[in-house]
C-alpha cells in the first residue's frame, strides 16, 4: 500500500512540476561598447551609449572601405555576433553591429572623415561650391570673363595622394560645357563634373547671421578686389565700413565679423566690391541672457544633500551629491568664502566617500542641469538648460586647492601622485535634449566637444594651487556662425578625471559670480 501511495504522489508531483511556467526573465542588461580603436583615426572614437552609435574619425589619407579596427572591448559576457571585426569595415555608409548580451543591442557604426577639397579659378566670384555626394564642382565668375578661357588655379578633389585625369590645375580651360574628370583614391575612381557659371552680379551679399553684440555678414565678389562690408542701425542713415582687420577673406569669398553692437537693436548690412554694392540685409540681434543663480546665492539642505537652488525654487544647477550622499556627506556646498565678501559661492572637494577601503573617489562638482539618478553607486545626470543665445565668453571667479592625484581608475594609472587638475568648460548644442551623462564604466556615457551637436566649446584648466580668488574668462569657440542651440552646458570640476573616478582626494575648487559675455 505504501508503495502504491508513493508512486501516486510521485506521478502527481510530476505532473503538476510539467504545469510549472518558467516565467523568470533574463536580466537586461544593455551590451555596449567600451572601446573601439581603428587604425588611420585622427582622434578618439566618439562612443554614444544612450543612441548605440560609434562615431569613427578618419584621417584624410585613411581609406574609409577598408577600416581595420585595432581594439575593442564591450560590456563583460557580451559578443559581437555581427560584422567580423577582424576583417577590414567598409564605414563609405554606417553599418549595422550587433551586440549580445541575452539579448541582442543594434548598433551603428559610421565614419566621419575631412577632406581637404578645393577648386579655385582666375577671376573668381565667391568659394566653389563642392557636392560631394552629386561629386558636382560649381564655380562662379563675372559676365565680362570669357568662359570659354578659364585659367584653373588650384584643384584638389579627393584625398592627399590621389590621382585626377585629365590635370586641369594650371592650364586654360573651356568651359563653355561641363568637364568631367576621374579621380582614383585608393585604387577606387569616381567621376566628378566641374560646371563653372557666369554671374551678371559683381558682389552678394550672402548672409547675416546676428548674435548680441555680435554680428556676422558674408559675401561675395570677384577676388583681388577691394571686398568688404558696412552696415548701420536701421534707424540711421549714415553706412559704417567694417574696418578691414575686422574682414576675413577667402578667394572672392570674405566675411566681416561685426562687434560692439548693441542687443535687441535692428541693423542693415550689404557686402561691397569696390564702388558696386550688394543688397541690403536687415537683422536684429539678441538679447544679454544669463543663467539663474549664477552668483550661487542660493542653497537648500535637504537632508543631508545640498542643492544648489532655493527651496521650492527652479532648479538650474545641480551637482553630485546625491551620489556622493550614498556613501558619504554632500562634497558641492555652499561656502561664505567668497571673492567679494558677501553672499555664497560654491565649494566642490574631491573626496573618498565610503568606509575604510570601501568606496570611491566623488569629484566636487556642479553642472547647469539636474542629477537624475543614482545607479550603484554610480550616476546619472543630464546636462544642459534651454537657452537660444549666442554669447562669446564665461567670466568668473575661482580659487583652487591642488592635492596628488590619489586615485586612479584603468587608464589612468600614470596620473597617480601627480597633482590634480580643475576645469571650468561651457558648451552650446542644437540637440534635440539634454546630454545624457552615466558614469557606471559598463555604460560610461560622457561628453565630447567633438559631439556634431556641439556649436560652441571652451575651458579653463589649471594644475596647481591658485591661492587667492582670480577671475577667468573661458572664451567659446564655435564651429558655425549659423546654428542657433538649444542649450546651455556649464560645468565646474575639483578634478578634471573626477568622471573616471580620478583625481586627489582633497582637492578643492572654489567659483563664484559666473556671467555669460556677449562682445568681443
Amino acid at each position: 500500500m505504501k508503495r502504491i501511495i508513493y508512486l501516486s504522489l510521485l506521478i502527481i508531483s510530476v505532473a503538476f512540476c510539467g504545469c510549472i511556467k518558467n516565467d523568470i526573465p533574463y536580466p537586461r542588461i544593455q551590451a555596449n561598447f567600451i572601446t573601439f580603436d581603428v587604425e588611420g583615426a585622427s582622434k578618439a572614437t566618439l562612443i554614444d551609449s544612450t543612441n548605440r552609435v560609434l562615431t569613427v574619425y578618419l584621417e584624410e589619407t585613411t581609406d574609409i572601405r577598408n577600416v581595420r579596427v585595432r581594439s575593442y572591448s564591450v560590456t563583460r559576457g557580451s559578443t559581437v555576433k555581427f560584422p567580423d571585426l577582424k576583417e577590414p569595415v567598409n564605414l563609405q555608409y554606417p553599418v549595422s553591429a550587433v551586440v549580445s548580451l541575452y539579448q541582442d543591442y543594434v548598433w551603428t557604426i559610421t565614419a566621419e572623415q575631412n577632406i581637404e577639397r578645393y577648386f579655385t579659378i582666375a577671376n573668381q566670384m565667391g568659394t566653389s561650391v563642392i557636392d560631394v555626394p552629386g561629386k558636382r564642382v560649381v564655380a562662379t565668375i563675372p559676365s565680362s570673363q570669357p568662359i570659354d578661357k578659364v585659367k584653373v588655379l588650384t584643384m584638389k578633389l579627393g584625398a592627399t595622394g590621389s590621382v585626377t585625369v585629365p590635370e586641369l590645375e594650371g592650364k586654360t580651360v573651356d568651359f563653355t560645357q561641363p568637364v568631367k574628370v576621374e579621380v582614383t583614391d585608393h585604387g577606387y575612381t569616381d567621376d566628378w563634373t566641374i560646371y563653372v557659371e557666369q554671374s551678371e552680379a559683381t558682389v552678394t551679399t550672402v548672409r547675416a547671421d546676428a548674435w548680441t553684440c555680435v554680428a556676422w555678414v558674408y559675401g561675395e565678389a570677384e577676388a583681388g578686389k577691394n571686398n568688404g562690408v558696412e552696415y548701420r542701425r536701421a534707424d540711421s542713415d549714415t553706412w559704417i565700413k567694417a574696418p578691414q582687420e575686422w574682414v576675413t577673406h577667402d578667394g572672392g569669398s570674405f566675411c566681416a565679423r561685426l562687434v560692439h553692437l548693441e542687443p535687441l537693436t535692428s541693423y542693415v548690412a550689404r557686402a561691397y566690391s569696390d564702388d558696386d554694392l550688394g543688397v541690403e540685409m536687415e537683422f536684429t540681434t539678441g538679447t544679454t541672457l544669463q543663467i539663474p543663480n549664477s552668483d550661487f546665492n542660493n542653497w537648500w539642505l535637504d537632508g543631508k544633500v545640498w542643492c544648489p537652488w532655493a527651496e521650492g525654487g527652479t532648479p538650474v544647477w545641480d551637482s553630485g551629491n546625491k551620489g556622493a550622499t550614498t556613501l558619504g556627506s554632500s562634497n558641492t556646498t555652499p561656502s561664505d568664502d567668497t571673492p567679494s565678501g558677501s553672499g555664497t559661492a560654491a565649494q566642490l572637494e574631491t573626496r573618498f566617500v565610503g568606509i575604510g577601503i570601501i568606496g570611491k573617489l566623488a569629484a566636487g562638482n556642479i553642472f547647469t542641469g539636474k542629477y537624475v539618478a543614482t545607479d550603484g553607486t554610480n550616476g546619472i545626470l543630464s546636462f544642459g538648460i534651454p537657452f537660444k543665445e549666442r554669447p562669446t565668453k564665461l567670466r568668473g571667479y575661482l580659487k583652487y586647492k591642488c592635492a596628488p592625484i590619489s586615485s586612479a581608475t584603468s587608464g589612468f594609472e600614470s596620473l597617480k601622485g601627480q597633482p590634480d587638475t580643475c576645469i571650468v568648460w561651457v558648451a552650446l548644442s542644437d540637440g534635440d535634449q539634454p546630454y545624457t551623462i552615466r558614469t557606471n564604466p559598463k555604460n560610461l556615457q560622457l561628453f565630447s566637444p567633438d559631439d556634431p551637436s556641439v556649436i560652441a566649446y571652451g575651458n579653463i584648466q589649471y594644475g596647481s594651487s591658485v591661492n587667492s580668488y582670480i577671475q577667468f574668462e573661458v572664451e567659446l569657440n564655435y564651429n558655425s556662425t549659423s546654428r542657433v542651440p538649444n542649450y546651455v552646458v556649464v560645468v565646474a570640476s575639483a578634478s578634471k578625471y573626477g568622471d573616471y573616478f580620478t583625481g586627489g582626494n582633497g582637492s578643492c575648487l572654489w567659483v563664484d559670480d559666473f556671467e555669460l559675455l556677449y562682445d568681443y
